[in-house]
């Protein structure tokens, strides 16, 4: 007999992570040979975690379309700090201005023991993982692409730095499997449900950071947001005026967040 929680790992393997296609197999009780499953999921290097495990995240199960397999590499127990996670997150071609207050920022939430979030995207959200891991800080990255394949790769050294300094790697996609499209707003709902709040430090007007935090607003998170210059083409800007929390330090967020304790 085929164990269960195997058979979701095989059929995300089998599908390349894609949601649809898993739970469309498991709506139909598509057969499996189980010498194929048990020799697939053998030959994984990953660590995986799936939605019948004891200790899948509950913010997980509570979002839109939860994860049925998490891939990773690193401490699964980073995810237990949900009320002591931000997400930092943001354009791919930050200004100088965005650089630098995501360093300081980010460097001192770590400096009071917050665990670092993003998406290990280009600009902003390396920026953030990197800083967190120069002060010696726990980071999360969630990956659009295979778990076995950093991306960009231009961020291969920044992959492997997050795994060797305690941090976590996560993905819904397996081996190593090249991003699509679709995939990086997709895995933007994971990024809002590991965290207490999401801090935007600069985002144009059609940014994919938006979805982030939309899905963050859905799942009752704060969201916080450096101003920029008036008149500029600012996600952040509008956002405050939404009701965004506007942020010039990383004092701001922890004394807001004390106060919604």
């Amino acid at each position: 007999m085929v164990n269960a929680r195997d058979l979701l790992v095989y059929l995300s393997i089998k599908y390349e992570g894609d949601y649809e296609s898993i739970i469309a197999a498991i709506k139909a009780r598509e057969p499996v040979n189980k010498e194929t499953l048990l020799n697939e999921v053998g030959a994984l290097k990953a660590k995986f975690l799936t939605i019948l495990d004891d200790n899948y995240p509950e913010a997980f199960r509570n979002m839109y379309r939860p994860p049925l397999v998490i891939f990773y590499y690193g401490d699964i127990r980073l995810i237990d700090n949900g009320d002591n996670a931000i997400a930092v997150i943001g354009t791919r071609h930050p200004s100088e201005y965005g650089v630098t207050y995501t360093r300081i920022i980010t460097q001192e939430l770590t400096k009071n023991n917050y665990v670092i979030v993003s998406g290990m995207a280009l600009g902003i959200d390396s920026i953030a993982h990197s800083a967190c891991l120069s002060e010696g800080g726990k980071t999360i990255a969630v990956l659009g692409s295979g778990i076995d394949y950093p991306y960009p790769k231009s961020n291969t050294k920044l992959y492997h730095d997050i795994i060797d300094q305690g941090g976590l790697i996560l993905s819904e996609y397996p081996g190593d499997l090249k991003p699509k499209k679709e995939n990086f707003p997709f895995r933007n709902r994971l990024v809002a449900g590991l965290v207490k709040a999401v801090l935007v430090t600069e985002a144009h007007t059609r940014s994919g950071t938006l979805i982030t935090v939309g899905y963050a607003l859905m799942l009752g998170r704060d969201i916080f947001c450096l101003p920029h210059e008036a008149g500029s083409e600012s996600s952040c800007n509008r956002l405050i005026k939404e009701g965004a929390m506007l942020v010039e330090s990383a004092e701001d967020i922890m004394n807001n967040l004390a106060i919604n304790l």
